[in-house]
């Protein structure tokens, strides 16, 4: 822990003091035609740079609408609480399920089964249903294009392989993979094939 202490400050000042000549060096070693990985880097800056700046919007929009609506309600440690549904947008589907289980588990303790606790349940369950299905949409709705399923896939992929970090970091991945897809030049390549279909049939045609 000391020997990190001390070498990573020392490497953060390197990297940013020499930052032009560490990027030329690197880049002295890439192939002169790389229009496959700019066009993969462009797209991905672009998708990373709005989902950051929509998470952090999203987490301070859903965490102070969460403490309005529980300190209304009376809910104990709505502070807490509001703030751990606010990182909990962080990791999709798992981070709800289980700020789900922690806020069940605190109104049951301070109200038992009973009205107060299904009013927190049924405001909860609303702020989610509008996170996802409004909030969401208009954050994101220039950064990301990807199905549920690609979004459940990549927490699994890359929870199973890298765990917490994985599924923290998956859709960030997920638009890594969706960038390398998008600019894989098997496009190019069906147009090539409809422009060579087309010449043959204006040749069989003259």
């Amino acid at each position: 822990l000391l020997i990190l202490l001390v070498l990573i400050p020392v490497l953060v000042f390197f990297l940013l003091k020499d930052k032009v000549q560490l990027i030329n060096w690197f880049k002295s070693y890439l192939p002169a035609e790389r229009h496959l990985v700019s066009s993969v880097w462009a797209d991905v800056e672009a998708q990373i740079a709005n989902y950051v700046r929509g998470k952090v919007g999203e987490i301070f929009i859903v965490g102070a609408v969460s403490f309005v609506t529980f300190i209304s309600l009376g809910l104990q440690y709505s502070a807490l609480l509001a703030t751990m549904v606010g990182f909990s947008v962080l990791i999709p589907y798992i981070g709800a399920a289980v700020i789900t289980l922690t806020i069940s588990f605190v109104a049951y303790f301070q109200w038992g089964w009973g009205w107060s606790f299904g009013q927190v349940m049924i405001a909860y369950a609303i702020i989610q249903a509008l996170d996802g299905n409004v909030l969401v949409p208009l954050l994101f709705s220039e950064a990301l294009n990807l199905h549920p399923v690609a979004i459940i896939v990549a927490v699994l992929v890359f929870g199973g392989l890298w765990g917490f970090w994985g599924v923290f970091f998956a859709i960030p991945l997920a638009t890594v993979v969706q960038a390398v897809l998008r600019a894989w030049p098997r496009k190019i390549s069906q147009e090539e094939g409809q422009e060579d279909t087309s010449a043959e049939v204006d040749v069989e045609t003259v």
